[in-house]
């Protein structure tokens, strides 16, 4: 019995380990995940909703150069590519991959070529649509509009700002806007990673690391 005990126990580390390595990366691959950075990031998480109820308030594009990972994403100051490796350090919650399916794959060339030209393209600190800087779903949004002939393949939606279902912003909002000397853009058209996960031109799985 104890013998069967270690063959059943040895199995299942086997099948675990093979199938991991069975997870096979592609270009264009989605990284969903779930970043701890404070209020902000639990204003965000407050106020919007991911594939199966999960919180997801960053994401980015895989992309395969020379056998490494990286991946294309708008985080800190700038558009960036980042190492797979760093990219998955930022959390250490589960990540989410998302594919495209397979009659939307011939959109993953040209949305890799658009994201290669905004390396250096300024992070979108003022979360406003179509200014000429970026945030991270922005970023993958705009990637797959121009690849899919400049008409929307991902969807906008009104941002909100406001802690739910009151009249209230958030006050790590109310400060981050008085910062950038602007307005509030309450209910002006943008993108979430959360809203993305939910689309269903895209399949979801757990991502294996």
């Amino acid at each position: 019995m104890y013998k069967n005990f270690i063959f059943i126990a040895f199995f299942l580390i086997f099948n675990q380990t093979i199938t991991a390595q069975n997870q096979k990366l592609e270009n264009g691959d989605l990284l969903f995940i779930n970043i701890n950075c404070g209020p902000m990031c639990e204003a965000i998480n407050a106020v919007t909703e991911g594939f199966e109820g999960k919180d997801f308030n960053h994401m980015g594009m895989i992309i395969n150069e020379n056998s490494e990972y990286f991946v294309y994403e708008a985080i800190g100051k700038s558009v960036v590519k980042t190492p797979l490796k760093t990219f998955i350090s930022y959390t250490k919650e589960p990540i989410y991959l998302g594919r495209l399916k397979e009659e939307f794959q011939n959109l993953i060339p040209d949305a890799i070529s658009f994201s290669e030209k905004q390396l250096g393209v300024p992070y979108d600190n003022d979360f406003i649509y179509d200014n000429g800087k970026y945030y991270c779903s922005e970023l993958i949004y705009d990637a797959f509009l121009s690849a899919n002939n400049n008409k929307p393949f991902f969807k906008l939606y009104p941002m909100t700002y406001k802690e739910p279902n009151s009249d209230n912003f958030f006050p790590i909002w109310i400060e981050h806007f008085k910062n950038q000397n602007i307005k509030i853009p309450e209910g002006k058209l943008g993108c979430n990673p959360g809203g993305m996960s939910l689309d269903e031109k895209i399949t979801f799985e757990l991502f294996q690391n």
